[in-house]
């Protein structure tokens, strides 16, 4: 019992540390900047001028072939490394102002952003050490060969069910304005948090709206054995411009991209961390 206190004990000196708590800050600017590509990168694959991918390692990429990319890129892949170990010292010890069951979700919660974090750092250690980086390939690829093992599909198919219902959640988070509770409000002048308000609206709403339509597509490649659905987030934006309206539905998708990318920035300011 002394163990798990003293290892409580110290994770939470570790999540209240002021460097750690700069360099969360500091990865909440790179993770905007990141959005931002993305909906750029949307708008490219919008107009018909996009000839790489329309997901973070797309992003990661396009910022790296510029003066001083690598180096942003560095500092960006640090940032999302401090912020996952946030976000997992977060799930061990944190959310302690909430009880009970919703202590619970918040910490799963933070269990999963953890994860998002580590992926995106991890997309950019894979650009700065020039390996073959295409987030979309690789998922293609790894759907394709999990599709041909024993209950493979269904693997593929849960795993799109799930992309999915993460998109509805952040959908529903976005627009129920529960992302308010994280934010330093007090410390806002009203303009700041209606500007706030908007963007976190507008950004969830887009990127769960992203999301699902990942999720149904890594579904419908399950059901339908083709991989060349399973390409994440990059099909998804390929797949909305292709549709009836799609210029103006996915010229719409990458406003609210950009709209999470500058919420970002509010929150590395006004976050609680």
């Amino acid at each position: 019992m002394s163990l798990t206190r003293n290892a409580e004990a110290t994770a939470s000196r570790t999540a209240n540390s002021r460097s750690l708590e700069l360099l969360a800050r500091a990865g909440f600017i790179g993770y905007g900047i990141v959005h931002l590509l993305i909906a750029w990168l949307a708008l490219q694959i919008a107009f018909g001028r996009s000839t790489g991918d329309g997901d973070q390692s797309g992003a990661l990429q396009t910022l790296a072939a510029q003066p001083m990319g690598k180096f942003l890129v560095g500092a960006i892949g640090v940032g999302l490394l401090a912020m996952a170990l946030w976000q997992a010292l977060e799930a061990v010890v944190g959310h302690r102002s909430e009880q009970g069951g919703h202590r619970t979700t918040e910490r799963i919660a933070s269990v999963g952003r953890t994860v998002v974090y580590l992926y995106f750092a991890w997309s950019a250690w894979k650009v700065l050490s020039g390996a073959e980086a295409s987030s979309a390939d690789k998922s293609e690829a790894f759907s394709g060969k999990l599709m041909e093992s024993a209950g493979g599909r269904w693997l593929v198919g849960l795993a799109g069910l799930v992309l999915a219902a993460i998109g509805v959640g952040l959908v529903v988070y976005g627009v129920k304005k529960k992302f308010l509770k994280h934010l330093k409000t007090g410390e806002m002048s009203p303009k700041t948090r209606r500007l706030s308000e908007r963007l976190g609206v507008a950004g969830y709403a887009a990127k769960g709206g992203v999301y699902g339509i990942a999720g149904l597509l890594v579904i419908l490649a399950a059901v339908n054995y083709d991989p060349d659905r399973a390409r994440g987030l990059d099909a998804a934006l390929r797949t909305l411009r292709d549709q009836s309206y799609g210029t103006l539905l996915l010229t719409l998708m990458a406003l609210g991209l950009a709209a999470y990318g500058v919420y970002c920035f509010v929150q590395s300011r006004y976050r609680k961390v």
